[in-house]
């Protein structure tokens, strides 16, 4: 049976995330409906992370096993028709070879947070971001984001559901950048690795908020990143201004594709 890779984007707000579950709408049910209208008797698809209810992707990836040999263009476009109107889209497909695997080929995940911080609520960015109405020092947060780099027992940012055999990880990257706008100030957290732990992202967001607003000093995420302690985190962020913005590979599966 050939095997397809896809790119795919999502509006987390109205999943219960990545993962299909009884009862409850999910990203890889409505993508394995909308393939389920091309070949009846699909299996299951198989994503390369499980992001948590709310939160978003511009660059998630999947594969599936098909039965027919699909024209990869036409396989995306007919998948993007079968979609509407959920707020999900196909936007690359490439066939790949039957042992490769969406999650574990992956070698990198990249994942994008946004803070707005201004007095008035989002508009254009609501569902999209967190919204704070404090200014945060950036440089301070970037001097605590510092303390998070490299390879850790990240206990202390992992949500007590983990499945992770190992709370040990190493982060690659983790960037702090401030645009200021005419309406308002956004701060951007990037924040590369291999793999992450359950809310890790988000708990990372919410620990450099409360030293952004002044509420910790920089020094005080080596301290909480040290305690291995669950209860020293700060607030885990919300999932709006989460994104998974992309998976990467040893070859990019979607190089030759026609989007």
């Amino acid at each position: 049976m050939p095997r397809y890779a896809f790119r795919i984007e999502y509006d987390g707000a109205p999943f219960s995330g990545w993962q299909k579950q009884a009862d409850q709408p999910s990203v890889q049910e409505a993508v394995e409906i909308a393939l389920s209208r091309l070949e009846p008797d699909l299996a299951s698809i198989a994503g390369a992370g499980r992001t948590d209810a709310g939160v978003h992707a511009r660059g998630q990836v999947a594969h599936a096993d098909l039965a027919r040999d699909w024209d990869p263009f036409r396989l995306g476009e007919a998948l993007n028709h079968h979609l509407k109107p959920a707020p999900v889209a196909i936007t690359a497909c490439a066939r790949v070879a039957s042992d490769w695997h969406a999650r574990f080929t992956a070698t990198s995940r990249r994942y994008l947070y946004r803070i707005v911080s201004r007095r008035g609520p989002l508009v254009l960015d609501r569902g999209q971001a967190w919204h704070v109405k404090r200014p945060l020092d950036a440089q301070a947060m970037r001097d605590g984001a510092r303390h998070l780099l490299g390879r850790h027992d990240f206990t202390t940012f992992r949500a007590a559901l983990c499945q992770a055999r190992s709370p040990v990880k190493t982060l690659d990257r983790l960037d702090v950048e401030e645009v200021s706008h005419d309406w308002g100030q956004e701060i951007r957290l990037h924040v590369d690795a291999r793999s992450f732990l359950h809310s890790q992202v988000r708990s990372f967001a919410g620990s450099l908020e409360r030293v952004g607003s002044g509420a910790w000093p920089p020094g005080r995420v080596a301290e909480v990143l040290a305690a291995r302690d669950r209860t020293a985190c700060g607030p885990v962020a919300p999932p709006e201004g989460l994104a998974l913005m992309a998976v990467g590979y040893p070859a990019d599966p979607f190089a030759r594709s026609t989007e």
